[in-house]
């Protein structure tokens, strides 16, 4: 196992935020079974205490389980150097086989954490606590996955040694791999350009529309979640190829590095924020009818609108630049 700095902070973080997961899923246990907003005994009243100081507590918990993706790439992309053929994070992932599973579970358990973040606040406006029964199954699921997430990445961490000899990412990224990175680069160019920027269109029209007329949320909702998928499978097959100028490298990593002047963060962090918001609104619409929230949901839909549409935008816009100012040209 190697041993420095980011991994023993990545492996604290995870493990506090195991820690505050597993004591909130506790106290949901017993909302879900005592829960009466009509009582006024003292075990509710201890139980609404409780909930407004998890929430609370929730907050920050959350916003690590956030940074801990960026902090898990950072890893990778940093300790590349120390494994034989690794060229980028590509690599350092593929040193055994719970790198790409703990990358995947953290990507499912940061695009959750996200929304219940936004169903929290939409709660917290509610003088009653509409949607606390929701939110802490919608917790006992993050909490899973969380879990799941750790052990996996402890697994992957224990078993990284200096002297394994790894693959690059032209490797592992070519149509040729045999997986799925393999059968979306194999998806024609021009065909998956053309649905990448009808749904973006469409993404946005749908947005703008229900940001002005607070109407089609679902649909808005259902074509973010849609480009959110489309969008990196469009990042595989041909924006970070006009970025490298080169046919066959296809790696969604080596866009976070410094030659490529890191644009990869941005693109990622424009996607996710848009894929965030834009799922958050469709989830948020199911409870719009609730008498103490009534009011406060369509206000946090066109927030939220915005913030996805304003993402989706950057992102397309990003991913757009090499393809309309280089040279390079794919046929």
């Amino acid at each position: 196992m190697i041993i420095n700095p980011a991994i023993i902070g990545l492996t604290l973080c995870s493990l506090i935020v195991c820690g505050f997961l597993l004591y909130a899923s506790v106290v949901g246990f017993q909302i879900l079974r005592f829960w009466n907003t009509a009582s006024g005994e003292e075990s509710q009243l201890l139980l609404e205490k409780k909930t407004y100081l998890l929430s609370t507590i929730l907050y920050y918990v959350m916003a690590c389980e956030l940074f801990s993706l960026f902090l898990y790439v950072f890893i990778a992309e940093d300790g590349h150097e120390l494994f034989i053929g690794a060229m980028c994070a590509a690599g350092t992932f593929n040193v055994n086989g719970y790198g790409y599973p703990t990358l995947l579970v953290r990507l499912v358990s940061f695009i959750l954490c996200g929304v219940w973040i936004v169903v929290n606040y939409v709660d917290n406006n509610g003088f009653d606590y509409p949607l606390i029964k929701f939110k802490q199954v919608f917790l006992f699921l993050i909490t899973v996955l969380v879990i799941t997430e750790t052990a996996l990445q402890f697994n992957y961490l224990l078993r990284l040694e200096p002297e394994i000899i790894t693959s690059c990412c032209g490797t592992i990224f070519n149509d040729d791999a045999g997986n799925i990175a393999g059968e979306i680069i194999r998806l024609p160019v021009r065909g998956t350009g053309l649905v990448f920027y009808l749904l973006t269109c469409l993404t946005l029209l749908a947005g703008v529309y229900s940001l002005l007329k607070g109407k089609m949320a679902v649909l808005f909702s259902c074509c973010s979640t849609a480009l959110l998928i489309v969008s990196l499978g469009a990042l595989l097959s041909f924006i970070s190829v006009y970025y490298y100028e080169e046919p066959m490298h296809h790696c969604p990593f080596c866009l976070l590095k410094r030659e490529y002047h890191y644009v990869g963060y941005a693109l990622y962090l424009t996607l996710f924020a848009a894929g965030i918001a834009g799922i958050s609104v469709g989830v948020i619409h199911a409870f719009r009818n609730r008498p103490s929230i009534k009011a406060v949901v369509p206000l946090v839909q066109r927030r939220l609108c915005a913030v996805a549409v304003t993402g989706h935008a950057l992102f397309a816009l990003i991913g757009t630049w090499p393809l309309v100012f280089s040279d390079f040209k794919m046929t």
